[in-house]
């Protein structure tokens, strides 16, 4: 296969440690540099924070770009400089791979439009887990059959954006297969302020956040008699790396935005 060159973004992170180690460690993968908002100039593996790698370190984008060359860069920041990123990416040439959540549709089509007018695959995942996205998808199944759902999404303490990227794209989904439907009893009143949670098209979600956590979402389904519960649990960062993978090798073979892994996995 051949040797695909990477930039990665917010190196120190968490997902951005991982991230660094899987290209690392992957054979046709090869680490072009980093960018990271301090240590500009330097080896990450003189920072005195763990790291290996002797990629070099950049403060600016377009320097980082235009000096490395790199096929792809693998973002893990946040939804602001994510987008940033990915469109300065996309202007010099490189396939963004974004694992920030918080897109708006104004964003994505804009992003949209730039791949498909410079003719480069830009991939944005609100969950790179592969089970997670099954479960995303087994729930899309489930809703033709069960329409009276709710979305419990739980996360970190640090996490800024509610509900999650997962969650949100999980009742998008639902939402294809599912007439819009208002759930519960029709005098339902709330007597505290969002105790019935969040409602897209009349999906309930709710969101968690607590230290301890990482990423977990359960999607509950209820009929006549019965319940159906579809839960993915991710318990360490390494669970993203399989879909970080997968997303670097497949957008080096598209032309367009493709948002959420689901519909890169067979």
């Amino acid at each position: 296969m051949e040797t695909i060159k990477i930039v990665v973004a917010g190196p120190r992170g968490r997902m951005g440690r991982e991230a660094v180690a899987l290209v690392e460690e992957t054979e046709h993968f090869q680490l072009a540099g980093v960018l990271d908002r301090k240590n500009g100039g330097q080896k990450l593996n003189e920072t005195g924070e763990g790291f290996a790698s002797e990629a070099l370190i950049y403060q600016d984008l377009k320097t980082c770009l235009f000096e490395t060359k790199p096929d792809v860069l693998i973002d893990l920041t946040t939804p602001e400089t994510g987008m940033l990123h990915a469109r300065t990416a996309l202007e010099m040439g490189v396939r963004p791979v974004v694992g920030t959540t918080g897109f708006t549709e104004d964003d994505l089509r804009e992003l949209k439009e730039l791949s498909e007018r410079n003719g480069l695959g830009v991939i944005i995942a609100p969950n790179f887990a592969l089970g997670a996205v099954l479960m995303m998808k087994f729930s899309q199944m489930a809703a033709k059959y069960f329409p009276d759902v709710e979305i419990i999404e739980q996360h970190h303490d640090q996490k800024l954006d509610a509900p999650s990227g997962t969650g949100l794209k999980t009742a998008e989904m639902i939402s294809e297969v599912r007439q819009e439907k208002q759930q519960g009893h029709p005098d339902e009143k709330e007597t505290l302020s969002g105790a019935r949670g969040a409602s897209y098209s009349g999906i309930r979600i709710h969101s968690v956040r607590l230290p301890g956590l990482v990423a977990h979402q359960e999607v509950l389904f209820g009929g006549e008699g019965q319940t159906l519960k579809i839960r993915h649990d991710s318990y360490d960062r390494k669970s993203f790396m399989s879909g970080v993978r997968l997303s670097a090798e497949q957008v080096m073979k598209i032309e367009t935005l493709v948002y959420g892994l689901e519909n890169i996995i067979e």
